[in-house]
């Protein structure tokens, strides 16, 4: 199998299942084929392989343009704010990571171009617990600044501001927490190695004093790392279990991206960190306190790492001691820490000087002024009288009265509907008063009741645009929770076959399932955010928060193999149909039930292929009775075949005037006004259709005017043989009103007639035979440029053998007596290779000239002027 071949559709992607992210070079083929073992890969024309592409292959690419990642058995790609973009099947790459499945096209730059593959591996036990028993703990520089030391023993860790770990420190140092970006730099492991890698902050990350370039340094055991200023400082201490030792490949790797580093930082650039304070020796070091040491035990995720928010980017506060060029810090310091406008001036003078009883001042300040500060006086009257609201509310909400403080919070947001504190109590409100009844009804299956409390909380909050979403969350996790029971309760139901998961059924799951992973998908970290403010509202809603995650991860894994799978098996059906091959899809059906045992729904695909097949042998074979018939109880239930139908209908099937106008001739000939019938019948414009409609019109012609001729011999010598052969040319379904109006007297002759119809099939069994014996009509003669003497015997032997088959048959069918079971088999082996020639010669159209196409399928049986033939 060559690299990504195999698709991700068919394997299970789960924790106990590695697999290899494989690009296949597209734009440039001669650039080799990348295989990613990692978790998490970097795309940048100075990471490798790029490194050493060749100029034009990489000019667009960004030194730090994009990574690709594996998360939850997923396959994600992130674009870091690259110059010319990242696309996915040429959808653009935002601020969201976007998912990346097998047979994907990734293209960076707008030029470099792959196809992505994934190929499963055998689970490295050993490699995943030595990965497990890595840790690293940062200890501060600085024992002057009382931080605690950080110990990282899950992967990968996110150094951010917003972090409870740096935000602690706000109060005592507010200028160097916001030095520090939301998303700053982040600790991964690649093997076994821990590595830092600097996340595009405005201050940046820095380790032994140089400053991180794009590329991720692989973090060495005494390193000191540093961010965004001379505060957060710390020596970095990776520890192993013993007899877990980085690889060959590792170290050099290491050394080289140490080395590659240093190259490409230029010119040493020292932070305040390593300036100001010199890093300890390592034998004047002290021990960990451990009992002040934060241990972090849960691993970020590399979705909200990678997600690229450019609004909060710009709220970085940079540090100007660690640019270059920057002087005046203390003079900024100074700004900063001053009052902002004229308003918050005037109202600290206006504090202090009626604090003071400054008499004099308040003379000097004048009516004027005055003025001024009774406005704000009664400005701040108005913010005080308006945040009793918020004052009642809190009470309430400490009270435990929820329900009562969501009357008084929507009471106050219909006067005041901008209120943003307001609207957030009124949030808090909604949650704590709803949410737990709702979770009541989930846990007890009433999904329809938590649907009903959904839009009974949405009916509460109308007017609060800060509820929306967190309504919308619950209203997702119903959904989800709904689906999961549902399959839940089908897999409990016992399907072995499935091994005991749920069955996914085609043509109504993968809907279902598409819908969910969409919700999540357009915004995971918003989503993720939303569920974490519901959660801390309502503490009884983190396990099922939980458990939706937990039913999310299983969504898309059944994405990736099943839904996957149906895509295919959808294309697959669509390209036979419209080839005219629907009897290649019986093999297809077969080994999709063998490779996907929880598909469920292959039964209705099934059936609805035997309906396809026998209208489109009706069809090709340009039978339009038949076809007709057929046309009225075609009853498809899936919707490849529902669509080939329509498809069918609007270009190929005779069309309803027509449809409509054959029904009234078939009427009048099965009630015996056989005149009306061919007048009808000569009146339809048939169209495409017109030739079959004139050769139905000269067969009921001809039955009508033997029939008149019968009559006039009743009584002749010849009576009982013209009775006899008028009887076997008759159709038991449309030509009923004939055969009732002889019926008398064929059974005063039924055993001649049953005679002649054995003589009949054996007849057709010895042309049959005949056939058989000088080899079918095969491709060589059909091709010939002319209608050569053995194709010409050959179309006659196989003609003449269906109509004696036919003929013979239709005597025991109308005289509803037993036969051999032998002649059904004779018939149907006739049928088919007369319909087989047909088809085949059809598929000759653009090759053969018209007229010699014609005229070879004017000699095939079953086709046009098989009625006429039929008759006596």
């Amino acid at each position: 199998m060559n690299p990504g071949e195999a698709p991700i559709a068919e394997m299970r992607a789960t924790l106990n299942q590695e697999f290899d992210v494989v690009l296949v070079p597209v734009s440039d083929p001669a650039l080799g084929v990348i295989r990613i073992s990692e978790s998490l890969f970097a795309i940048g024309r100075s990471e490798a392989p790029f490194a050493d592409y060749p100029h034009e292959c990489v000019a667009r690419l960004s030194r730090r343009h994009a990574r690709i990642f594996s998360e939850h058995g997923a396959v994600y790609v992130a674009d870091l704010d690259s110059k010319n973009g990242t696309s996915v099947n040429g959808i653009s790459v935002r601020e969201s990571p976007s998912r990346v499945r097998a047979g994907d096209e990734l293209c960076f730059g707008g030029e470099l171009a792959y196809r992505v593959g994934i190929e499963p591996r055998a689970f490295d036990a050993a490699a995943a617990l030595a990965a497990q028993q890595v840790s690293v703990t940062l200890v501060p520089t600085r024992d002057d600044l009382r931080l605690e030391p950080i110990d990282v023993q899950a992967f990968p860790f996110l150094v951010s501001k917003t972090d409870p770990l740096f935000a602690r420190y706000k109060d005592r140092f507010p200028h160097q927490v916001n030095y520090i970006s939301r998303r700053h730099a982040h600790l991964f492991l690649r093997g076994s190695e821990p590595y830092v890698e600097d996340l595009g902050s405005t201050n940046g990350t820095f380790v032994g004093g140089k400053r991180l370039d794009e590329s991720a340094l692989a973090l060495r055991d005494g390193d000191v790392l540093g961010f965004g200023s001379d505060h957060f400082v710390y020596r970095v201490k990776v520890h192993k279990a013993p007899g877990i030792e980085p690889t060959i490949t590792h170290l050099v790797a290491r050394n080289a991206s140490h080395d590659a580093a240093a190259e490409r930082a230029g010119p040493h650039v020292e932070p305040p960190a390593v300036r100001a304070v010199p890093p300890p020796a390592p034998a004047m070091e002290p021990a960990v306190d451990m009992d002040k040491t934060t241990f972090v035990g849960a691993a970020h995720s590399f979705l909200d790492i990678f997600y690229v928010d450019r609004a909060v980017q710009r709220e970085d506060e940079v540090n100007e001691a660690a640019r270059p060029a920057a002087t005046g810090h203390a003079a900024h310091e100074s700004r900063s820490r001053g009052p902002r406008n004229l308003f918050s001036a005037l109202a600290a003078e206006y504090a202090r000087t009626f604090a003071g009883g400054d008499r004099t001042t308040l003379r000097r300040i004048g009516i004027g002024s005055l003025a001024v500060m009774v406005l704000i006086a009664a400005m701040a009257t108005v913010l005080y009288m308006r945040g009793a609201s918020q004052r009642e509310l809190k009470q309430l909400l400490a009270s435990g009265d929820d329900e009562q403080a969501l009357v008084v919070a929507n009471a106050y947001l219909a006067h005041h509907p901008t209120d943003d504190a307001v609207q957030t109590l009124a949030s808090v409100a909604l949650m704590k008063a709803r949410v737990p009844g709702w979770l009541d009804a989930l846990r007890a299956g009433q999904f329809d009741r938590a649907a009903a409390l959904i839009g009974g909380m949405k009916a509460s909050s109308a007017g609060n645009t800060d509820t929306a979403p967190l309504i919308d969350e619950l209203q997702w996790v119903g959904d989800l929770e709904r689906f999961a029971s549902r399959h839940t309760t089908a897999a409990a139901a016992g399907d072995a076959q499935s091994g005991g998961d749920a069955p996914i059924q085609i043509y109504g799951d993968e809907a279902r399932i598409n819908r969910l992973l969409q919700h999540w998908d357009d915004d995971p970290k918003s989503h993720q955010r939303t569920l974490d403010r519901i959660a801390s509202y309502v503490p009884q809603f983190a396990d099922p928060y939980a458990l939706a995650l937990s039913h999310l991860r299983k969504l898309q894994s059944d994405d990736s193999v099943y839904v996957t799978a149906i895509d295919r098996l959808n294309t697959t059906i669509g390209t036979e149909l419209v080839r005219d091959k629907p009897d290649a899809l019986t093999a297809v059906f077969d080994d999709y039930a063998q490779r996907y045992p929880r598909l469920a729904g292959l039964d209705g695909l099934r059936a609805d292929l035997r309906q396809y097949i026998d209208l489109l042998n009706a069809l090709l074979a340009r039978r339009l009775t038949p076809l007709l018939a057929q046309m009225k109880q075609m009853r498809f239930v899936t919707p490849p075949f529902q669509a080939q139908y329509r498809q069918l209908a609007a270009s190929r099937l005779p069309p309803p005037d027509v449809i409509r106008q054959h029904d009234d001739a078939i009427a009048a000939w099965q009630h015996g006004d056989t005149q009306q019938a061919l007048d009808t019948l000569q009146q339809i414009a048939g169209g495409a259709w017109s030739k079959e409609i004139a050769a139905e019109h000269a067969r009921k012609k001809t039955l009508a005017d033997q029939f008149a001729g019968l009559q006039s011999h009743r009584g002749g010598k010849d009576y009982q043989q013209r009775l006899l052969s008028f009887y076997a040319g008759l159709d038991s379904a449309e030509d009923i009103w004939f055969a009732r109006a002889i019926a008398p007297d064929v059974a005063s002759l039924r055993d001649n007639a049953l005679a002649q119809a054995h003589a009949q099939l054996e007849r057709a069994q010895n042309l049959w035979r005949q056939y058989r014996a000088n080899g079918s009509i095969g491709g060589t003669q059909r091709l010939e440029s002319g209608v050569s003497d053995r194709f010409r015997s050959q179309a006659r032997l196989l003609t003449d053998a269906q109509a004696a088959a036919q003929q013979g048959m239709g005597v025991y069918t109308q005289l509803k007596a037993e036969h051999p079971s032998q002649w059904d088999q004779l018939v149907e082996d006739i049928d088919a290779e007369s319909a087989l020639q047909r088809r085949s010669l059809e598929e000759l159209r653009m090759v053969l000239e018209p007229g010699l196409l014609k005229a070879k399928l004017a000699l095939i049986g079953g086709g046009e002027g098989r009625e006429a033939r039929s008759s006596p």
